[in-house]
């Protein structure tokens, strides 16, 4: 990484933690403002490499980095609610449950089952819509579709 470019990246983070930024242009302009040459599309790639993710908090929508992701947002208490909110479809294809959300939603998602840790998920791989859930050798795939459609409000009862 380049020297402006870690400085950047830096600011942009600093930003970010500081106050809430609910656009990539907000951000930009904030840049600009420090004294950065940027574009919206360099503000992008940046978003990324820093992991930030767009979440809903206290009514409102914003840039958040992992490091503020925190129990409270990602405990497995709040795994129902980003479940329920961001999911709207579930398979199975063959060890891997693969959960379809909106655009740009995946990893937010994967990020809530990451840190929920549960015992039967070896792990997730998101794109932008599209998560792979790698299911642990001996746990039952059907056993993690049916608690998935129940966060989901699909089904009342989970067989544990």
């Amino acid at each position: 990484m380049t020297d402006t470019r870690t400085r950047r990246v830096r600011a942009l983070g600093d930003l970010i933690r500081a106050e809430p930024h609910a656009s990539q242009e907000e951000l930009t302009e904030r840049l600009r403002a420090l004294g950065h040459q940027v574009t919206q599309a360099t503000v992008s790639r940046d978003l990324v490499s820093l992991g930030a993710v767009k979440v809903k908090r206290e009514g409102a929508m914003r840039y958040v980095l992992p490091d503020q992701f925190g129990a409270r947002d990602w405990a497995t208490g709040q795994l129902e609610r980003i479940v329920r909110e961001w999911v709207h479809g579930i398979e199975v294809a063959g060890p891997l449950v693969v959960l379809r959300t909106p655009p740009g939603s995946a990893h937010l998602v994967a990020s809530a089952i990451d840190q929920a840790q549960p015992q039967d998920v070896a792990g997730t791989v998101a794109g932008d819509d599209t998560i792979f859930v790698a299911v642990r050798d001996g746990y039952a795939v059907p056993e993690l579709i049916r608690r998935f459609e129940a966060m989901m409000g699909r089904i009342q009862e989970v067989i544990v």
